[in-house]
């Protein structure tokens, strides 16, 4: 049996149940790219850049069970791609990364695109393979993929030289894909569960603290809230973990810069239980938040336990293993809470910090509450939003209920700008049945804007949702305070209709509050008839979020006094002088 290393890739891919691939062709993949054209399984996707086609990779592992798959030329391909591979790295997600390579069998140096491809990708990949000959194909990409998607998920990286995809060789064998089982739990680990149990049914005010790597385990960390009377504060990243329209959430963060409801809850804590978090630094407000000693650390990769917050029981695995254990146990131990006054608080927290919105006066743009409040009215709840990085992230993780899992995806750790129109394409490929809507700040559209033709060559009935304001806010407002200008946070102007006419989409505009219902309702209209939407929103971005203003203080207060009084000083001398 002799075959190429192309057609073997392509057996390879189809046993792990890749469904999409992502990337360019070059002369090191054209071979990859007409065996996947073969593929009944598997759908090739040209993208208008390999960083695009990073995040719509790095959108289908987030939604899917499919793992997100790029094939990209090699030198050049990656270093476009290795914003969207270095995204999923930080953030945990899931990745293949098969580029072509530079013949292995010649006698010449200085080929075209030479480089050490393995070399500049181990910063941001879990494992990276060079394959040597054609009986590795198939072992390699197995490999990759189990390192893919065990442990902490991340990006894993393949370089096939040209020659093997093009020559045939004779394979040993044509090795099924076989998923590893998952380990039962230890019986130290039954121990720290019971430990934990019974740590939170003696709390008097116990706190949840939930990010993505709780995803998986939605269902049974409710039923845990519950029995323990628990309010659920999320990370940004596992906003989607409990649903927002459940009594016990408060919302994104704890501490300073989280919503009342959250900091309220959490400055009450006893108790903490932290699952599938790193409390990085999004997550926590810039680390502004205390915990009590009473943590109680859940997480599948133990690098993160005592990083920045010291448990008192870490407990390394798998999330959803653990937390359907630990729920059985609080059974077991007889754990039942009324949690009716915890709900009352936690309600009235949240209309209290929405009303300061109602009252905010917006001066003829659009209030955020109130296009908020209309987009979560006429989406239904398995709807996917996809936000990029900017202000608009923190008004969204604010701002709109999400009450389904897997239903927000976000750029979090590695926090590129660009993220959302690709992802939100990928998410819409992998969800056709599903209605997707992306919010993006007009800064990070420009980044990847083009990519709206790739939705609309597929009639992708989508809408990415671009808070204009002409800046750079996020950063603008950092500039405002503390030097009174704006360096480099102004935008050209660009006129978005034009760009729907560049690339075949539909345009609306919404220019003030009383247009809100009416063009979200033709926006989504037009996408229901499969055409991709600009929805083009005049937004009002004078009223800081909690977020904002909880880190600008927390970092101020952590500045040394010299570097504080020089800050403060210019900032009242230039306010004065202009």
């Amino acid at each position: 049996m002799k075959k190429t290393a192309a057609w073997l890739t392509r057996y390879a891919l189809e046993q792990i149940g890749v469904k999409y691939t992502f990337g360019i062709p070059g002369v090191h993949n054209t071979e990859l790219y007409d065996e996947l054209n073969n593929s009944d399984l598997i759908t090739p996707n040209l993208v208008m850049h390999e960083g695009h086609g990073g995040f719509m990779a790095d959108a289908i592992s987030r939604v899917t069970d499919s793992i997100g798959t790029l094939v990209i030329v090699p030198a050049a391909g990656v270093t476009h791609a290795a914003s969207g591979i270095a995204e999923a790295y930080l953030d945990g997600i899931p990745m293949l990364v098969i580029t072509g390579g530079i013949r292995n069998d010649s006698k010449f140096d200085y080929q075209l695109h030479e480089l050490d491809q393995l070399k500049l990708v181990a910063g941001f990949t879990k494992a990276a393979f060079k394959i040597n000959n054609h009986d590795e194909v198939i072992d390699t990409i197995y490999k990759a993929y189990d390192i893919a998607t065990s442990g902490e998920p991340g990006p894993v990286f393949i370089e096939i030289p040209v020659n093997l995809q093009l020559d045939k060789a004779a394979i040993n064998a044509l090795p099924t894909y076989v998923k590893p089982e998952q380990a039962a739990l230890s019986a130290s680990m039954l121990t720290q569960i019971e430990n934990a149990a019974q740590m939170l049914m003696k709390a008097k005010n116990p706190a949840i603290f939930a990010g993505w790597g709780a995803a998986h385990a939605s269902s049974t960390l409710i039923e845990i809230s519950e029995v323990i009377g628990s309010p659920v504060a999320t990370t940004m990243q596992g906003i989607s973990v409990f649903p927002a329209n459940h009594p016990l959430h408060t919302g994104f963060c704890f501490g300073p810069a989280a919503v009342p409801a959250a900091q309220n809850a959490f400055d009450n804590a006893d108790c903490v239980l932290a699952i599938g978090t790193r409390f990085g630094e999004i997550a926590t407000g810039s680390f502004g938040g205390q915990l009590p000693q009473n943590l109680i650390h859940i997480d599948i990769n133990p690098d993160v336990f005592d990083a920045n917050y010291k448990s008192a029981i870490a407990i390394e695995g798998d999330a959803k293993q653990i937390c359907q254990q630990l729920l059985s146990t609080l059974k077991t131990l007889g754990v039942t809470t009324d949690f009716s006054e915890t709900a009352k608080k936690i309600a009235a927290d949240k209309k209290s910090y929405r009303e300061t919105w109602y009252q905010h006066d917006s001066k003829e743009k659009v209030n955020p509450a109130l296009y908020f409040d209309e987009l979560r009215a006429q989406l239904s709840d398995d709807a996917h939003i996809v936000v990029d990085d900017g202000n608009h992230t923190f008004l969204t993780a604010e701002l709109m209920p999400i009450h389904q899992a897997y239903g927000f995806i976000s750029p979090t750790d590695f926090n590129c700008m660009g993220y959302a129109t690709p992802a939100a394409i990928a998410v819409k490929m992998a969800k056709p049945q599903q209605e997707v809507h992306a919010i993006v700040g007009d800064g990070a559209f420009m980044m990847t804007a083009t990519e709206l033709a790739t939705a609309v060559s597929q009639n992708l009935g989508l809408v990415i949702g671009v808070f204009n304001d002409g800046e750079l806010s996020q950063i603008a407002q950092a500039q405002q305070i503390p030097y009174n200008r704006k360096t480099c946070t102004v935008l050209p102007q660009t006129k978005l209709k034009g760009l729907a006419m560049a690339t075949g989409a539909e345009y609306v505009r919404i220019e003030n509050n009383s247009d809100i219902k009416t063009g979200l309702t033709k926006a989504r209209s037009l996408a229901q008839q499969n055409k991709t939407v600009i929805l083009d929103i005049n937004i009002d971005y004078s009223k800081a979020t909690a977020f904002t203003e909880g880190a600008v203080k927390t970092n101020l207060t952590r500045m040394p006094l010299p570097t504080k009084v020089r800050m403060v000083g210019r900032a009242l001398v230039r306010k004065v002088t202009g």
